[in-house]
Parts: C-alpha cells; sequence; structure tokens
C-alpha cells in the first residue's frame, strides 16, 4: 500500500478544496494589500485580476462539460495547475503574466472542486459514510483560513508578496501530495456494488447517486441523463446574492473600521465559519432535507446581507460576515450533492459542472450589474446588498418547491 493511502478519503478531499479554493481562488483577497504596498498594484488593476479569476472559474465549468477527462484527471490536473499558476505569480512582476495566470488558476480551480465533489461524494455515499462530506467541503472554509493567517503572519513578518505567492505555492503542493490517494488508488474509484443484497450502488436502491459500480467507467460508458435545469437555474441565482455581499461587505467595512489588523483577522474568521458550519450541516443532513438545507441556509445569507445596508454599525457587519460565512458552503456542499443525487453518478459530472457554471455567471453578473446602475444611476453601496439578499430571498422560493 503506498503511503498516500493512509490519508482518509475525506481529509484528502479536504486537501484538495483547501489547495484550489483556499489557495488557488481565494488567496489573493489577504495577499492584494501587499501587492499594492511593495508592487505599486491599483485598486482597479486588483479588481482585473479578480475579474479574470472569476471568468477562469466560469471558463474551467464550461470546459468540463466538453472533456471526456474522468473526475480523478480533472483533479489532478486541476491541482497542478493552481501549484503551477500560484508559484508564477511570485516569479514576475508583468501584470498582464497576471491577469494570465489568474485565469488559470480559475480554470484549475473550477476542474478540481468539480472533480473532488464527483470523486468524494460519490465514494462516501457508496459507503454508507455520506455524513462525511462536510469534512471534504470544511476544506474550502479551512484554505481560506489558513491562507488568511499566513498573509497576515508574512506581513507582519515584513515578507514581499512575491516570497508569499512562492510559500503559498509550496503549501499547495504538500496539499496536493496529500490529496493524491484519490487518483492514486484505482480502487479507490470503485464503488461497491450487489443487486442481490441492495447494497449501496445496486440497481434499485432508489438511490440514483449510485447506480453504477465505477465513476470512471460510467462516465465513459453510458449515456448522461437530461441535465436539472432548475437545480442549475437556483445555483445560477445563488451565485448573484452571494458574490455582492461577499465583494461589497469589506468596502463598507473599511468607511466603519479604520484598523487594518481587523480586515486581517476578518477574513480567516470568515474561513473558520464556512469550515465549521458544514461539519454542523452534514449532522443536520440527518433530520433535514438536502432543499430544505439549502433554502434556509439562502434565507440566513439574505437575512445577514440585508442587516448592515438598514443599521450601519461594526456590530452589523460582523453579524453579515458570520450570516454569510456560515452559508455559503453549506449551499455548495449541499447544491452539489442534490446534484449527484439526481443526476446519478453517470450525469454527476456535467451537472456538477453545469451548476459551477451557472454560480460563476452569476458571480460575473452581480458586481457588473451593480457597477452599471452606481455609474448611470448613482446607486449606493446599499443597494447592492439590498440587491443581493433579494435575489437570495427569491431564489430561495424555488428550492423548496424541488422536495
Amino acid at each position: 500500500m503506498s503511503r498516500t493511502a493512509f490519508v482518509p478519503l475525506p481529509v484528502a478531499g479536504l486537501l484538495a478544496l483547501a489547495v484550489a479554493m483556499g489557495i488557488g481562488r481565494f488567496a489573493f483577497t489577504p495577499i492584494l494589500p501587499m501587492m499594492q504596498a511593495d508592487q505599486g498594484m491599483s485598486l482597479a488593476q486588483g479588481g482585473w485580476l479578480a475579474s479574470a479569476n472569476y471568468l477562469g472559474y466560469l471558463v474551467g465549468a464550461l470546459v468540463v462539460t466538453h472533456l471526456s477527462w474522468s473526475p480523478a484527471t480533472l483533479l489532478r490536473r486541476g491541482l497542478w495547475l493552481v501549484v503551477i499558476t500560484t508559484a508564477a505569480m511570485g516569479l514576475g512582476n508583468l501584470w498582464l503574466a497576471w491577469l494570465v495566470w489568474r485565469l488559470v488558476a480559475g480554470i484549475a480551480s473550477a476542474f478540481v472542486l468539480i472533480g473532488t465533489a464527483a470523486l468524494c461524494i460519490a465514494r462516501l455515499n457508496a459507503m454508507g459514510r455520506s455524513e462525511r462530506s462536510g469534512i471534504v467541503f470544511a476544506g474550502v472554509g479551512c484554505g481560506i483560513a489558513f491562507a488568511g493567517l499566513a498573509c497576515m503572519g508574512m506581513a507582519l513578518a515584513g515578507t514581499s508578496s512575491p516570497h508569499a505567492w512562492l510559500w503559498l505555492a509550496l503549501a499547495a503542493l504538500l496539499g496536493l501530495m496529500g490529496a493524491s490517494m484519490l487518483w492514486r488508488n484505482p480502487g479507490s474509484a470503485e464503488i461497491p456494488s450487489n443487486p442481490a443484497t441492495g447494497a449501496p450502488g445496486a440497481p434499485g436502491t432508489g438511490d440514483p447517486g449510485t447506480e453504477t459500480t465505477t465513476i470512471a467507467g460510467t462516465l465513459g460508458q453510458e449515456v448522461s441523463p437530461p441535465l436539472h435545469w432548475g437545480l442549475i437555474w437556483c445555483y445560477g441565482v445563488y451565485g448573484f446574492g452571494y458574490i455582492l455581499p461577499a465583494t461589497f461587505l469589506p468596502a463598507q467595512a473599511r468607511l466603519l473600521v479604520p484598523d487594518p489588523l481587523l480586515f486581517s483577522l476578518a477574513w480567516p474568521l470568515f474561513g473558520i465559519a464556512g469550515a465549521v458550519s458544514t461539519l454542523v450541516a452534514s449532522r443536520l443532513a440527518r433530520r433535514f432535507s438536502r432543499p430544505g438545507m439549502w433554502a434556509s441556509a439562502q434565507v440566513i445569507m439574505a437575512l445577514g446581507v440585508f442587516l448592515p445596508a438598514v443599521w450601519h454599525s461594526l456590530a452589523a457587519i460582523l453579524v453579515a460576515a458570520c450570516c454569510v460565512g456560515s452559508t455559503f458552503m453549506v449551499i455548495t456542499m449541499v447544491g452539489l450533492q442534490e446534484a449527484q443525487h439526481r443526476a446519478g453518478a453517470a450525469g454527476a459530472k456535467q451537472q456538477m459542472a453545469a451548476m459551477t457554471a451557472s454560480f460563476a455567471l452569476g458571480q460575473l453578473i452581480g458586481p457588473l450589474f451593480f457597477s452599471l446602475t452606481h455609474t448611470w444611476f448613482g446607486a449606493p453601496l446599499e443597494f447592492a446588498l439590498v440587491l443581493g439578499a433579494l435575489g437570495l430571498l427569491i431564489g430561495a422560493i424555488p428550492i423548496r418547491r424541488l422536495q
């Protein structure tokens, strides 16, 4: 048995998502002030780099729908791309090159999220351990918290932003090594099937998410079922509503809190809330349906987003951060679990990719829509928060009907 086989499956999935999302997508947020200080980057340039990553996430999700790669291949190649592009950010200071690296990192992050979700959800379901999906999806929050704390420590130590990127690349490489059991152990990709005993994976057990013997084999041999467009639409609305507070809450916080240390601490706390929430949600899944949990989480997020629009205080900002941080990964987890359940293993990859693309599109449209209304009609910052809250509340209605 290889050394990587000693890494438990949920922990390997956690490491994969921590690398892809915590570093590949979200490490740019805490490292941006360092790049502004020692690279002279303007806020507008930083905004373009963030948009490039959002665009890459959309492109990556769309590409997956047309690729014949197995989830394991998506996962492996995506993680390597995250390591390479993170290191490349520290090896030069050309803004156009940074733009390319952030675009590719977004593509890679989509590969890893879809690959990890397709592999881990199916395997854990087959093992009768579906509640451990919470550990896998806690990787996003853990990665965000790690990147935030690491960048805060490096900033206090006077580390330059190029060296910070290289240290994060090394951390990503270590995470990749820990996650490699997901593709280095072919046997672990197999899902037990015993129609005679009704074991997980048997046709007729009533769970369309496990009607296959192997993920890769089924994806390559069976025709995928039609996409579930209701899920896709709801996930896109979630992306639209989520990204508005995620983008503009920090801007409002800066108007209320001048201490930069509080901003440094806010990001890891946001990640910790996200990590803990998936562990709690995996327990609640034993009592509540996935659509019910999704809709409830979206309502909580909407209330948290709306609060600072009518109550201008640090307390409101903190409550909003807790509401968004503790629900955004719950929605991601239960949404992808529902995709696996409704599409089955034969269509899980395509369904998850389509939902991720819809989320990424909503994520792109949200800030653009606000920017246009702000420019043309002078819409205030509170308008973005109200708009996000309304989008989340409206999107929760059809989710309840999925049950």
